[in-house]
């Protein structure tokens, strides 16, 4: 018995081994915002096929600056605050502005994205 245990042990680690040096070990979560210059805020923006993006509201005080990024987690989408003359899309994923004026300012996909594109819509407010 004792032999049969420590078969089947030496296989799961023989196994788990072989699976590593494959594969690898799974990567830890990047720090976004270790590059970015002192004093900025970093709003990334989620967008995925469901024709949503991550939050329904975003949120900044008024005078931060702030570097604004759009993430496509599934599908082609754009980014466009039209009152604030911002618009990504494309390799253009990350813009870089201070928000002095304090307002509500409705984000939309700027790409035509599928049968939900006219839906997906969130607001930026300035506090």
């Amino acid at each position: 018995m004792h032999k049969w245990i420590m078969f089947v042990v030496f296989t799961a680690a023989t196994l788990l081994s072989v699976y590593l040096l494959t594969f690898g070990l799974p990567d830890k979560p990047k720090d976004e915002t270790a590059g970015l210059p002192e004093g900025m805020q970093l709003l990334k923006v989620q967008a995925s096929n469901d024709y949503v993006f991550n939050e329904k509201e975003y949120h900044v005080k008024a005078g931060t600056k702030v570097r604004l990024l759009l993430q496509n987690k599934s599908g082609v989408h754009g980014l466009a605050i039209k009152d604030l003359n911002i618009d990504l899309q494309g390799d253009k994923t990350q813009q870089d502005i201070t928000l002095d004026k304090p307002g509500t300012y409705e984000m939309h996909c700027s790409v035509m994205c599928g049968s939900g594109h006219a839906t997906m819509k969130s607001v930026l407010i300035v506090e």
